[in-house]
């Protein structure tokens, strides 16, 4: 049976519904496909539908339908749990007992360094067009003073034939393990790692990043126009992850943006009641909610048909964590824009994208738009009200500072 399932993205899918994912639960289970689905189902009483949720979303059962599969496999619970990748603190401390016994008893490979050649260059920065896990591990240690990754949200998008976008969930994290630890090793110390993804999948890679970097913010990047889910709240953001390594950053320049007004008479949305006259003429500090980015949608500035990030996001992030002549790794090149941003920055940069660079190396030779775009926003950072702002206000008879100060 096949019904249409509406993701996060807003796309309209055909999902066959006896057609099952083999994670960790259904191998333990030996769940090949759909009819040992239902015979399992029956056998233990525990429905089909509690059984995918188990396996699709890596949850460990308990209670009731844990007695009932211990009875079915003649495992125990522990056995299980360990199984399905679920430590105890006793089996944990054990484990770091016998580290050294264990580590006698398994191999553990090295990832493999291949010869990685660049298929771009400009002044500033390098573009492979490779996997980014290879050109990675070719790395030196603590060589880039900031990470930027957008991966793909593993919503079986169409990025062409070299990317997977639809591996399972364990897969998908694992993957993600892999190039995040290769990334953290890059990077220098006091070096910040941000990470764009859906809330989702932030849950998992915040975890995996915990254990090599130092959390400093979870920012929610609103994004409006996202589709409702049923049975949800509505969706209207995406997760950025921020996160340095060692204790302090060790550039953080503040970034102001405008005070958010109207756009059709100017008056501000917030009310600063008697405290306007205490507001700083540079603008409003940015707060870890990013209410001004706008997604890209509009055909004149799009390079690509699937999705891009907005400059306004890449040019903030960059300034806001190195300096001129710093280098920005980005191993997702997706449309570019990290390295546009990075190049009118003067920033080094290092990108790598898998799948077509072209569309990258284009809007890197021909940067007129971008250029012209980047001008903008940053005429219009670190200032309390653009010139359209003042504009507006000054028709509608609202305040400006210029008049707060007289």
């Amino acid at each position: 049976m096949n019904k249409l399932l509406k993701a996060y993205d807003g796309k309209v899918r055909m999902m066959n519904n006896n057609k099952i994912k083999i994670e960790k639960f259904f191998k333990l289970l030996d769940v090949p496909n759909y009819e040992t689905l239902k015979n399992l189902s029956k056998e233990t009483g525990i429905p089909t539908s509690r059984l995918r949720y188990y396996n699709d979303n890596m949850i460990l059962p308990m209670g009731e339908d844990m007695d009932r599969l211990c009875a079915y496999t003649g495992y125990s619970k522990e056995l299980i749990e360990i199984s399905l990748g679920h430590i105890s603190p006793e089996v944990q401390s054990w484990i770091i007992n016998h580290g050294e016994d264990i580590l006698k008893e398994i191999a553990v490979p090295d990832l493999k360094v291949s010869e990685v050649s660049p298929v771009f260059n400009t002044p500033f920065g390098t573009l492979f067009h490779d996997d980014c896990v290879k050109v990675l591990v070719s790395m030196p240690d603590e060589s880039v003073d900031m990470v930027f990754a957008d991966p793909p949200f593993n919503l079986n998008k169409d990025y062409g034939d070299s990317i997977d976008d639809d591996m399972t969930k364990s897969k998908y994290i694992n993957w993600c393990e892999v190039w995040i630890k290769e990334c953290a090793r890059v990077l220098k110390p006091g070096g910040a790692f941000y990470i764009y993804n859906l809330p989702y999948w932030n849950t998992f890679l915040s975890n995996i990043l915990n254990k090599y970097m130092n959390f400093r913010h979870w920012i929610a990047v609103s994004m409006k126009g996202l589709i409702p889910v049923q049975g949800k709240l509505q969706p209207e953001h995406y997760g950025l992850l921020y996160y340095i390594k060692g204790e302090k950053p060790r550039v953080f320049n503040k970034q102001r943006i405008p005070l958010v007004t109207c756009r059709h008479c100017g008056g501000e949305i917030r009310d600063y009641g008697g405290k306007k006259s205490s507001l700083n003429p540079e603008g409003i500090s940015i707060s870890d909610i990013f209410m001004d980015i706008n997604p890209v949608r509009h055909k004149k500035y799009k390079n690509r048909s699937a999705n891009e990030l907005p400059l306004r996001l890449l040019h903030r992030l960059i300034s806001l964590s190195t300096d001129a002549g710093d280098i920005v790794l980005d191993p997702f090149g997706g449309a570019g824009t990290t390295y546009v941003a990075a190049e009118f920055l003067e920033r080094n940069w290092i990108g790598m994208e898998i799948g077509d660079t072209d569309i990258i190396i284009e809007r890197l030779e021909k940067n007129e738009r971008d250029r012209e775009l980047l001008l903008k926003i940053e005429k219009d950072s670190n200032l309390l009200f653009t010139e359209e702002q003042v504009r507006l206000r000054q028709k509608n008879n609202f305040w400006t500072y210029e008049k707060l100060r007289d």
